[in-house]
């Protein structure tokens, strides 16, 4: 909130913002998932890449917004396994979208002291995708400030299935798996966001009032 102060003057927009906010009242992890991109272009009769190019500086904004505000965690809701059905045109444009704010956005990031995370089956992503996302992570992994995860071919019911298997089969490696009993502080352990705050405050931006499979544990 104090570096907020800082970063503004009295006569900036954000100013009257700043003031009737209150520090006692800030969520401790804000939830985005981020769509509507493709509508909004539709309206503006301009093909649906224009409008996910057109979201990249708002990410901005809000990622550098959460960071001055001295939140734990953001997490962006980025690419759904769902996705994979849109056309292979379009899937690539993301990925090359994907690609251009690891490599323009990390001198930001450091700026800002946040740390880059990946959550979902990041395996699964082109080679090329994950070796800059690896690399932004590198760069990014001794800031101490907010903590950026992005929702990547991410499934809520996988991110569960996942935690589910992982149990299983550390029980299995450690021969106890007949006096394995599951509970929600265990499950939630192994889930991709172990170890953060549930959000407190989901955003979706296009206005729609459905979660998409995100986050459904949490």
């Amino acid at each position: 909130m104090k570096a907020l102060l800082e970063a503004i003057e009295p006569n900036q927009p954000d100013w009257a913002l700043a003031m009737a906010i209150d520090p006692r009242r800030l969520p401790a992890h804000i939830a985005v998932i981020m769509d509507g991109n493709g509508r909004w272009a539709g309206r503006r009769f301009l093909p649906r890449v224009a409008g996910h190019k057109a979201g990249i500086s708002p990410v901005r904004e809000t990622v550098e917004t959460c960071a001055r505000l001295g939140l734990e965690a953001l997490t962006l809701y980025a690419f759904s396994m769902e996705n994979w059905k849109r056309p292979a045109a379009e899937v690539d444009t993301l990925w090359q979208l994907l690609r251009l704010y690891l490599r323009n956005e990390l001198r930001t990031l450091s700026e800002n002291n946040v740390k880059l995370g990946a959550i979902g089956r990041i395996e699964d992503l082109p080679g090329v995708v994950q070796k800059e996302l690896a690399a932004t992570m590198r760069e990014t992994e001794r800031n101490t400030g907010l903590r950026l995860n992005l929702a990547i071919n991410y499934g809520g019911r996988v991110e569960i299935l996942d935690a589910v298997n992982q149990l299983l089969a550390e029980a299995k490696a450690a021969g106890t798996l007949d006096t394995l009993r599951v509970d929600e502080e265990s499950l939630g352990a192994h889930l991709y966001t172990g170890g953060l705050p549930d959000p407190d405050l989901l955003i979706r931006t296009s206005g729609e009032l459905r979660v998409s499979n995100f986050l459904l544990w949490q």
